[in-house]
């Protein structure tokens, strides 16, 4: 298992793009669902965090094979993919691999 926490931070005035993206995401969840499949994702979520050093996106993944997940999602030729991507291309300043301290499944 493979476990990952990044911290997105978000080009200025970029809030209601990242609204929009969530939104669209939720309304397009079968979609989504197949993708994390063939991505060997278990669980994937995506916090909000706002700030006065800016806003963020918090994102946090569990995947079952890192290498399959990361291929598969470099390679895929799904809409719902390529929605994703040119929104973090348009949305995202820089990027931080948040430390793994403690990881526990039960």
């Amino acid at each position: 298992m493979y476990v990952q926490c990044v911290r997105f931070r978000l080009k200025p005035g970029s809030l209601p793009r990242v609204r929009e993206w969530a939104a669209e995401l939720t309304k397009r969840r079968d979609e989504v669902m197949i993708t994390l499949g063939e991505e060997t994702v278990r669980v994937e979520s995506a916090f909000l965090e706002s700030g006065a050093s800016g806003d963020f996106i918090v994102y946090y993944m569990r995947v079952e094979d890192h290498a399959t997940s990361q291929s598969a999602a470099s390679t895929s030729q799904h809409p719902i993919d390529a929605y994703h991507r040119a929104f973090m291309h348009d949305v995202i300043a820089e990027r931080t691999s948040l430390e793994l301290l403690v990881d526990f499944e039960r």
